[in-house]
């Protein structure tokens, strides 16, 4: 008796939902839990994914005229990594003059809702230069102290229409000995207010705009690059009156939703624990059976069978769900302004949910194969890519420090891996091998051996034997289907177990039973 209850709880263990039902008229609640879940999950993602994207828009088009108003003689368009370039001393002076005088009008210039931070240093001007010292380019002589030292000057907004920041501008701090001077920075905050919000019936953001301005001369090459950065923060309004109740009642029904995936996400939770930890129950009950009637313990791979992995991917998920919905909820009513933290959480669990779906595709031997061949082939995969790693990682260091200085893909070691990657997909090959410089006849023949052997190996070789690895898989996979998967000892006990017959259980009030 003993054995037979065993048996028929481990078969009703391993059955599908469908087949659940036929046996003890079981209501499948999870997969129906997690039908309502996906749909609920993606809707709340889209909705916030709206919403941010007004966000990441507002940003980018204040970063934008910022560089339009502060940088002098900008042409819309960064010249590489920095926004523009200077060559002469008068155009240098001409654009850190023109920064502060924008600064000064800015109210009356700005298109935009942009006002300065009064509780701030407003407008901070520090120079970087090296200590005292001469040099004659002519001789090849330099005399020249290698320690620097940074000097700032300060204008308030309220100020800069006085004559005491007359006399700051006329003062000896803008005497600029350029071939010792390293940098300037520019820096000054300002805030603004997102008013396109309002059209997509949400309550407005508050923003403060950091803003810094970098004259670059460390090189000391007769060109100074202008780089632009501006740190946005995502500020809680002070004081804001917004008159219509659309807004109101709007945040409140996205609120309420935003409880409503909580909810769910909270009953799957406790859904997928309670199997989990009724699967781990009726593993320990089947090893204590199995080694007092055969005196010998289960495989590892037989334990494994009871770890259902897409229960796990689940309860993440909705652990995920729910912190990114709280933060959701806080930023929606203007609490809180981490915008990144909670579109990671969101977009992740989302992400999980969807890969969730082929459990149940699963479920179907044709949809099936992809599961059990990225099942089989990912020890393999991973111990190939190990290797294959090994020699990647050898042509990164390699094409770094030969073909650095002669071609802008091989800058820095980031660039670098990305640029391999892309000629191990096919990616821009004819450009990686056109824009070599030829200044140097050695290297540009290096050029061409490193980046012929490298698209050889790894194409022809590294790649056929990575995919030679997974079609493997997927040919035993096949066999398997047609002539039975290896019979392990759980399945052995089971076999024997066909036709017993599955309690009926009465189901005429479902909802008693789920609760």
């Amino acid at each position: 008796l003993k054995e037979t209850a065993l048996k028929e709880d481990l078969k009703f263990y391993f059955m599908n939902p469908c087949e659940k039902y036929r046996a003890r008229r079981q209501i499948p609640w999870k997969l129906a839990l997690q039908i309502l879940k996906i749909l609920m999950v993606t809707t709340q993602l889209i909705f916030f994914g709206l919403s941010n994207q007004l966000v990441v828009s507002f940003k980018e088009e204040n970063t934008i005229a910022f560089k339009h108003l502060f940088l002098r003689g900008y042409s819309g368009v960064d010249e590489d990594d920095y926004s523009c370039s200077i060559y002469t001393q008068q155009d240098a002076y001409d654009s850190i003059f023109y920064v502060i005088n924008q600064y000064k009008q800015l109210k009356n210039i700005s298109l935009g809702t942009l006002g300065y931070d009064h509780e701030g240093s407003g407008l901070k001007i520090c120079k970087q230069q090296y200590k005292k010292g001469t040099m004659l380019s002519s001789n090849d002589t330099l005399n020249i102290d290698v320690s620097t030292e940074t000097e700032c000057i300060f204008f308030k907004p309220q100020e800069l229409a006085g004559k005491k920041a007359e006399l700051k501008l006329n003062s000896s701090f803008f005497n600029l000995e350029f071939y010792r001077l390293i940098q300037v920075d520019i820096s000054f905050k300002l805030k603004g207010i997102a008013l396109q919000t309002i059209h997509a019936r949400e309550l407005p953001d508050c923003y403060a705009f950091q803003n810094t301005i970098t004259f670059n001369n460390r090189a000391h090459s007769g060109k100074i690059k202008v780089y632009f950065d501006s740190d946005t923060d995502i500020q809680e309004c002070k004081d804001w009156h917004i008159f219509g109740s659309v807004l109101q009642k709007n945040t409140q029904y996205i609120l309420v939703f935003d409880g409503f995936v909580i909810l769910s996400c909270f009953a799957s939770l406790i859904l997928c624990t309670r199997s989990i930890v009724l699967a781990l129950r009726l593993q320990k009950r089947f090893a204590n059976f199995f080694l007092e009637k055969y005196k010998r313990h289960i495989c590892h791979a037989d334990r494994l069978e009871f770890i259902n992995g897409w229960y796990v991917l689940v309860i993440i998920s909705d652990v995920m769900t729910i912190i990114g919905s709280i933060l959701k909820m806080e930023i929606k009513a203007k609490n809180l302004t981490s915008y990144d933290v909670c579109s990671i959480l969101l977009g992740t669990s989302t992400l999980f949910v969807w890969v969730g779906v082929i459990r149940y595709l699963g479920y179907f031997q044709t949809y099936n194969v992809l599961i059990l061949t990225m099942q089989a082939s990912l020890p393999k995969v991973l111990r190939f890519c190990c290797c294959a790693g090994m020699i990647y990682l050898g042509y990164t260091f390699c094409g770094w420090i030969v073909l650095g200085p002669y071609h802008e893909k091989f800058e820095d070691l980031n660039t670098v891996a990305e640029c391999l990657f892309s000629l191990v997909n096919g990616d821009d090959m004819f450009a990686t091998f056109a824009e070599i410089q030829q200044k140097s006849m050695l290297v540009w023949v290096f050029s061409r051996l490193y980046l012929y052997s490298f698209i050889s190996l790894f194409i022809y070789m590294i790649l056929s034997l990575f995919i030679a690895l997974i079609t493997d898989s997927y040919d035993t996979i096949k066999k398997y289907q047609q002539s039975g998967f290896p019979v392990t000892d759980l399945h052995e006990f089971l076999k024997d177990h066909s036709s017993v017959g599955f309690r009926k259980e009465r189901t005429s009030m479902p909802f008693i039973c789920c609760c």
